[in-house]
């Protein structure tokens, strides 16, 4: 019977735009399923068609009008629409019907610190700026594509689950960046650096876990990194414009000196390595907890790779 099939988060978090095909299907054999719809709004919503994820959450609640996930659902879709207002009575709502979701209180609060926030003016709209993020095993960068920027022109501040920044501009204007992180980062470990043709933000995992996304409530379900050898699901191909061509010329020309030479020689040996370079370099960099560094997949690939520290210098496992 259709009634009896299932749409865990779980199953939605795998494959979102596969969910979503399923779920369609399900809901032309039967269009009543509440917990049906409430499941596409949040497949919606990871796909980020965030005004999808509205109607299917409103056609959920009106036909049971006292399910807490049916407004948790538009909640969070609104308020990915900017919709405070609209977000903050979808979780109100909700929390009436389950004052016991904790989702629904942190949804409610961030919402209340938004709607909290001053109006921007014209003086300080954020200009209109590209932004991209990728990951690997142990960081996620988030890149600002700016030209220019000048060096002592940014701002940042880092915490376990937040990235503040403030970047000026070559034209003078301040772009803005406040991002609530999916999953928690080292702040300590965290770093920027001013390039002529971006400025770049490198966050620390506490975890090394793929991230299905980079800003959420951490609710999402954590998933490892892909075998070494696999490529990064979050890496997907690309239609870069010019402006990643000149980024990569121009990277290639910066010269850089120290410690930032020797990794540039390590990223070019993985980045023109054969798969079998990429994961000697990945499975003797994890289990020597960053101490060995080998291409040899003959070597390494037969055995643990054990710690080896410099001999002026004491491992110590905090």
């Amino acid at each position: 019977m259709a009634t009896e099939r299932s749409f865990p988060d779980s199953f939605i978090d795998e494959d979102p735009q596969k969910a979503l095909e399923t779920l369609n299907e399900a809901l032309q054999e039967d269009h009543t399923q509440v917990e049906w719809l409430c499941q596409r709004a949040y497949a919606h919503t990871l796909l980020h068609s965030y005004s999808s994820a509205v109607d299917d959450a409103k056609k959920a609640q009106q036909l049971q009008p006292r399910l807490p996930l049916a407004f948790l659902r538009a909640g969070i879709a609104e308020y990915h629409l900017n919709n405070y207002e609209s977000a903050h009575a979808a979780f109100t709502q909700g929390r009436q019907l389950d004052a016991s979701d904790r989702s629904l209180e942190a949804w409610l609060q961030r919402c209340e610190d938004r709607m909290a926030a001053p109006p921007p003016t014209d003086s300080s709209r954020t200009p209109a700026v590209k932004r991209d993020w990728y990951q690997t095993e142990s960081q996620v960068i988030v890149t600002v594509m700016t030209k220019n920027a000048p060096k002592d022109g940014v701002s940042v501040s880092f915490s376990d689950r937040e990235l503040t920044a403030a970047v000026r501009l070559a034209s003078g204007e301040t772009y803005e960046l406040q991002l609530r992180l999916l999953h928690p980062v080292v702040p300590q470990q965290c770093s920027y650096k001013v390039l002529s043709t971006k400025v770049e933000f490198r966050m620390k995992k506490t975890d090394a876990v793929r991230w299905e996304a980079l800003e959420g409530d951490g609710q999402s379900t954590v998933k490892h990194f892909y075998p070494s050898g696999d490529p990064p699901p979050s890496l997907h191909a690309r239609k870069w414009d010019q402006l990643a061509v000149d980024i990569t010329e121009e990277e290639k020309n910066e010269k850089v000196e120290g410690d930032a030479a020797l990794n540039r020689l390590f990223q070019q040996i993985y980045c023109d390595g054969s798969d079998e370079v990429k994961r000697a370099m990945n499975k003797s960099f994890m289990e020597s907890a960053g101490t060995v560094l080998s291409t040899n997949w003959k070597d390494v690939g037969k055995r643990k790779v054990e710690m080896s520290p410099p001999d002026d210098m004491e491992f110590k496992k905090y």
